[in-house]
């Protein structure tokens, strides 16, 4: 059964995680214990909806500002982690405490109160090889695995044998090697960081999302109706609550307690991984590596114990096939964009389903569907009725 809601008994220990030995210090790894997860970082958390569809406008239509037909953006893990750097957005909600971008003016030092920093320790954020809870998977020693790249080309992308992703190696000091040989091949190799962009202010002082929090509680609270809107953001009387801050917030809020401040009753589809969506960039992407470096950032995940993402389980077909919108769309015999109700399914997706790489719910499944939602929520705002 599909279950949008997590597991409130969340927390489980790190070392169940899967241990992998290092049989040679100078070979790669090929490992097929972690290929489920590791392929649908490889292929992207909306793996398989590459296909189908005439792009966002839909068969016959062309919509404003569509570019990635069948939703092929985040379609690579390279496309997710590799990505231009996105300019400032008009609605960035960047922080008072952010100071004025661009110089010191304005900015700089700590503001008085600023409260609990998070995220000082996560200064080195890869790629890594992960089980169906998305905690890491470790080497004899201990040590995290890192996936592969390597360039073809100008671009960097994950290194394969057959079908399984590679591991960097690491010498007796524990340092990434540089070399990865496969057969009779010597492969150049590279670590791959997971950026993190607009989510980054995850790292901001904790009063930063505290007021968001307070920010949005309020809305919702004064409501006469909370509900979701098509791409499944919460709403307070119809108005949807789009700040990045103020959904990350709540994303902390639902995801440490199974519940949001002062009772709020929640729509029965509601989904928190479309919070963690629209807290993040718009023309970015969502992998299951973004999702746990996240989590513990936001103390999510605490010390050694994971976020347990067993009994989520996400269907995009059943979550999108009836999810319509009113959007511009080019006429191209009258040379006009004309509002026109669309199917997200058929105009994000290209009607293709995402194929789960697991046989139960996991990291996976949260890291597609947190994804899903980022694109839908792209669509909306790129093509919306102003």
């Amino acid at each position: 059964m599909r279950s949008n809601h997590p597991d409130k008994n969340r927390f489980i220990l790190a070392g169940s995680a899967l241990c992998v030995a290092l049989s040679l210090p100078l070979a790669g790894l090929a490992l097929s214990a972690a290929t489920p997860v590791a392929a649908a970082e490889h292929g992207g958390a909306q793996a398989g909806s590459g296909a189908g569809g005439a792009g966002r406008g839909g068969p016959g239509e062309s919509a404003k500002g569509g570019q990635h037909a069948g939703g092929g953006k985040g379609g690579g893990i390279t496309n997710k982690i590799f990505r231009p750097a996105v300019g400032e957005e008009e609605d960035s909600d960047r922080p008072e405490w952010a100071g004025v971008k661009g110089g010191k003016a304005g900015g700089g030092g700590k503001p008085f109160g600023a409260g609990v920093k998070k995220g000082d320790l996560y200064g080195d954020m890869y790629v890594l090889l992960r089980d169906e809870n998305g905690e890491p998977l470790l080497d004899e020693s201990g040590a995290e695995l890192v996936v592969a790249f390597v360039y073809e080309g100008t671009t960097l992308v994950p290194l394969l044998d057959g079908t399984s992703l590679v591991a960097i190696p690491r010498n007796e000091e524990g340092d990434l090697l540089t070399q990865v040989t496969l057969g009779d091949t010597t492969y150049d190799v590279y670590p791959a960081e997971v950026e993190l962009g607009r989510l980054s202010v995850g790292r901001s002082p904790s009063k930063v999302l505290d007021h968001s929090l307070d920010e949005a509680i309020a809305k919702l609270a004064s409501a006469e109706v909370i509900a979701l809107d098509a791409t499944g953001r919460l709403t307070a009387d119809g108005v949807t609550i789009d700040s990045p801050l103020e959904n990350l917030a709540l994303y902390v809020s639902y995801m440490t307690s199974g519940t949001l401040p002062q009772n709020i009753t929640l729509p029965e589809a509601f989904d928190a991984a479309a919070l963690l969506a629209a807290a993040a960039d718009k023309t970015g992407s969502i992998s299951v590596d973004t999702v746990i470096y996240m989590n513990s950032i936001l103390g999510i995940n605490s010390g050694e114990t994971y976020y347990d993402f067993s009994t989520y389980e996400y269907d995009r077909e059943a979550t999108w096939s009836d999810k319509t919108v009113q959007v511009l769309v080019f006429d191209e015999a009258n040379n006009v964009y004309v509002p026109t109700t669309v199917n997200l399914y058929e105009v994000v997706f290209g009607s293709t389903d995402w194929s789960d790489p697991t046989t139960d719910g996991g990291a996976d499944d949260f890291a597609a569907a947190a994804n899903d939602y980022l694109q839908a929520i792209e669509f909306v705002h790129d093509n919306e009725v102003r």
